[in-house]
């Protein structure tokens, strides 16, 4: 699990001096895929840039997606919790698409993780506006994103009353209905026993 930081909003500017993201501003609503009727509803909080948020979108997120998510038995909701400035810009831009184009391109983000993020000699920016480019986004649009404060501090405060809402330590974080996991979920079959015990 990578652990929850905050060092990196140090450089930023204070959030009571940057105009407040206007309450209706579609793109701070939540994002989900299944059936919000589901008997369980699973919430992640996930970085673009953790290691561990990669390996379970990899590893086990393929068959929840199959096996609870589209049998209608889990309602998945996702909460943007990144770990650094490059997972922010990540979250702005899969925020900006289109609300059913989010779900794809934050999975093929994680899926790509150690070829944009960590890869040697590669600049990050660079290779998100790449995908953002490929899914839509110009660069006119991109450069407007990123020049967006209001919206980026609007995420870190809904990202800081989630981390102190819920005592979050790292991600990603999950809860099964009401009850909070903070453990990694390394198998399907580990994530599926959670979605029994929750009533699933």
């Amino acid at each position: 699990m990578s652990l929850y930081r905050r060092s990196f909003l140090a450089a930023m500017p204070a959030l009571a001096l940057m105009p407040k993201a206007r309450a209706e501003d579609a793109r701070l609503t939540p994002r989900t895929l299944g059936n919000p009727k589901a008997p369980v509803t699973v919430n992640e909080w996930f970085s673009l840039t953790c290691t561990h948020c990669a390996h379970f979108e990899m590893t086990v997120f393929q068959d929840v997606k199959k096996n609870l998510i589209d049998t209608g038995k889990v309602f998945y909701v996702y909460h943007d919790f990144p770990l650094d400035q490059i997972a922010l810009l990540g979250a702005m831009v899969a925020r900006s698409l289109p609300v059913d184009r989010y779900v794809p391109f934050v999975n093929s983000m994680l899926s790509s993780q150690d070829r944009w993020a960590f890869a040697r000699d590669v600049n990050p920016k660079q290779q998100i506006q790449q995908m953002a480019a490929l899914a839509g986004i110009s660069a006119e649009q991109f450069a407007k994103i990123d020049a967006d404060d209001t919206f980026r501090q609007a995420l870190v405060a809904q990202q800081d009353a989630d981390q102190a809402k819920y005592n979050i330590g790292g991600t990603p974080f999950f809860m099964f209905n009401k009850q909070p996991y903070n453990q990694e979920l390394l198998t399907y079959e580990a994530f599926e026993a959670e979605v029994k015990k929750a009533g699933g």
